[in-house]
């Protein structure tokens, strides 16, 4: 099955920590990441899609943070 997560966060080294980890745990970006300011925190925001193909069937039941 494809799996399918949407990984968000301040736009700093914690975040691509986050996005290095998931690499590291057999995920692919996909896609171009995205960027977004928050005028009310005067900060940038980031996100990135990431994939991965596990065995099995999907069911509402997954954990994606599991795999």
């Amino acid at each position: 099955m494809q799996l399918y997560r949407y990984l968000t966060g301040v736009d700093d080294s914690a975040f691509c920590k986050r996005v290095s980890a998931a690499l590291n745990k057999g995920w692919a970006l996909h896609g171009a990441p995205t960027l977004t300011f928050d005028p009310l925190k005067g900060r940038v925001i980031c996100g990135q899609a990431i994939v991965k193909e596990v065995p099995g069937d999907w069911s509402d039941d997954v954990v994606l943070s599991d795999h």
